[in-house]
């Protein structure tokens, strides 16, 4: 793995020219004075709402203290802004030094902000419970209602006010800095890969999209160069890794929580027992799993499936996706669901709020960021042309829609947690799925599209919770044995997905490094069993789809307008699911097994 070229020379791939215009949030880039300027007008607000509320949070009048919440909202939009905009600068292009520098900047200056502010926190979450339930019973209260009950389930965690204001402090030459290194070294990272006689350097998503290619040959070449790649910054990947998650548990500790997960599950406004039947039951789904990469391997003709083949194309099509044509039919599917996603979908086109061609310093992988209620959301994508790549179109832009309907709810509420966020993403994947499927009449492709969607919910579902039993045994292994040398961490991976693909897929010994790579593992622990979450629920969302037809499409819009107001089993409740139950993770998993049964039948009357 080396550095970019200094000249910065790239095939932008079938996106070229596809940039976001962050000029909604500052027309002025990085050296806009307004950046500054909503800064220091946020604090000297900040400034002005400690004298006016400091030490008497807890004795408001219910009317006086949804005054508060807005206020605190509006300083808090400003912060947000700023914030965006040199978070997604920075993604954009983490070789350059401005954009770290901004992003360093501004991190500094709303830690300032929000240490002025956190003795609001501390003081209401502190408040006597009988006080703080006849508050949240006046009507005044109602739009905050969630907001402020929600924030109380952190009060056996909170530290005391000079405690928070050291913790905040010190995140910036501490976790965020660790953060930022990550995402510079992997932005920066060319991976080199042998054509014949002649080598190429290519991003890291450029060598993951390998992966995918038809050829064997390619797709070994491919893990070959991945595995080399992060073998050469090893050290410095699992330093990051080694220093975060000892970072985690100290904040674990002073925090008082029981275990490695608990703050996501609490941040997700989801209970552990939940959690776990939703890991157990995917676990148990592994069977299935396995079941379908044997027929994989068959499909192909291969005696076994290795780690490389998991995501070869059943069908031999290497053709390219334009970006334009990706768009399509991605508007199309949203469009034949409701016209209303669609055109809210065709707006992040229209205004350039996508970035999707390759560059160097990118940051890799996608995401789509909501920003603040006063401007839109951003998608990013580094898009290579393939059909998940067409996929990962539609998964983002249902966050961007989701994003986008939530807007009315405020700053404060208009982000679901992590259990719900990924519905809309993976809702839209559906749709786009099953418009490719009715559309195509050739029992071949049919098979292939089924094939290709089993691998994605598979990985959404089955490697997702794979990863989270690694990030659990990761965290175990770092408070009980200290500083973990890279081999031990690799144990630790293989063990969890070899749990996963059994003996149906062969796991080479180059596939121990691939945690290295993984950003969610050091900017958001525990974030990966969501997407399982995620999954599992659309699944069931698409059943009541199903069966209700177009009535249940408003109810469906109306789920994403409600944002974050709500908790996740109060938010699906509305649609008569129950994610509390244990077994509701089942009709999900049944659906996949049935996915299985049907490509089995495809294949088998193909063969006669």
């Amino acid at each position: 793995m080396t550095q970019a070229a200094t000249d910065k020379t790239i095939d932008a791939g079938p996106a070229a020219g596809v940039r976001w215009n962050l000029g909604d949030l500052y027309p002025g880039g990085p050296d806009d004075p307004q950046i500054d300027a909503d800064l220091d007008g946020a604090l000297a607000r900040s400034e002005a709402f400690a004298e006016a509320y400091r030490g008497r949070v807890a004795d408001l009048e219910p009317a006086e203290l949804a005054t508060a919440v807005d206020e605190l909202e509006a300083i808090s939009e400003l912060v947000g802004r700023a914030g965006s905009f040199a978070g997604l600068l920075f993604a954009e292009d983490t070789s350059a030094p401005r954009h770290g520098a901004l992003m360093q900047h501004v991190q500094q200056r709303s830690s300032a902000i929000q240490n002025t502010l956190v003795f609001f926190e501390l003081e209401w979450v502190g408040a006597d419970n009988a006080r703080a339930e006849a508050l949240l019973a006046a009507p005044e209260l109602s739009p905050r209602r969630h907001y402020l009950a929600s924030a109380r389930r952190y009060r056996p965690h909170v530290l005391s006010e000079p405690e928070e204001k050291i913790a905040e402090d010190l995140a910036n030459t501490g976790s965020r800095a660790f953060n930022r290194l990550f995402d510079e070294v992997m932005g920066a990272a060319r991976f080199e890969v042998r054509e014949g006689d002649a080598t190429r350097d290519v991003s890291e998503e450029e060598v993951l999209s390998l992966l995918y290619h038809p050829e064997r040959e390619t797709r070994r070449e491919g893990a070959r160069s991945l595995s080399a790649g992060l073998k050469e910054n090893e050290r410095v990947l699992a330093y990051i890794f080694n220093v975060l998650t000892q970072d985690k548990a100290t904040r674990d500790r002073l925090r008082s929580y029981e275990h490695a997960k608990r703050s996501r599950n609490l941040s997700n406004e989801i209970d552990d027992a939940t959690v776990e039947a939703l890991l157990a039951a995917a676990e148990r789904g592994y069977p299935t799993v396995q079941r379908y990469y044997r027929l994989k391997a068959k499909l192909l003709g291969l005696d076994q499936l290795e780690d490389f083949d998991r995501y070869a194309p059943i069908e031999q099509d290497a053709n390219v996706r334009s970006f334009d044509e990706a768009r399509e039919i991605v508007l199309d599917a949203y469009g034949r669901f409701s016209p209303q996603m669609a055109e809210i979908a065709g707006l992040f086109f229209e205004r350039n709020w996508v970035d999707a061609e390759l560059r160097p310093g990118k940051r890799g992988g996608a995401f789509s960021a909501s920003t603040v209620p006063s401007a839109h959301p951003y998608v990013l994508l580094n898009y290579t042309g393939n059909l998940r790549d067409v996929m990962t179109v539609a998964h983002e832009l249902g966050h961007g829609v989701h994003q986008y309907l939530a807007r009315d709810q405020g700053l404060f509420e208009q982000d679901t947690p992590l259990t719900t966020a990924e519905t809309a993403s993976v809702f839209g994947e559906m749709l786009v799925f099953r418009r490719l499927v009715a559309e195509e009449s050739d029992p071949k492709v049919r098979l292939a599209l089924l094939c290709g969607k089993l691998e994605d919910a598979f990985a959404t579902v089955s490697r997702q919770v794979a990863m989270t039993r690694f990030e659990e045994a990761l965290h175990s292994a770092r408070r009980e044995e200290g500083e973990l040398p890279v081999e031990r961490v690799n144990e630790l991976w293989m063990a969890a997905n070899r749990a996963m693909f059994g003996d149906a897929v062969t796991l080479n010994d180059h596939y121990a490094a691939w945690w290295l790579y993984i950003p969610h593992f050091v900017h958001s622990p525990f974030y990966c069993y969501a997407y399982a979450f995620g999954e599992l629920l659309v699944l069931a969302l698409l059943r009541r789809y199903d069966a209700e037809g177009e009535a249940f499409v408003p109810k469906y819009l109306d789920l994403l307008r409600a944002g974050g107001s709500e908790s996740p089993p109060e938010l699906v409740g509305r649609l008569g699911l129950d994610i509390t139950d244990p077994t509701f993770w089942d009709g999900g998993l049944e659906v996949l097994d049935e996915m299985v049964a049907e490509a089995e039948a495809i294949a088998a009357s193909l063969e006669a």
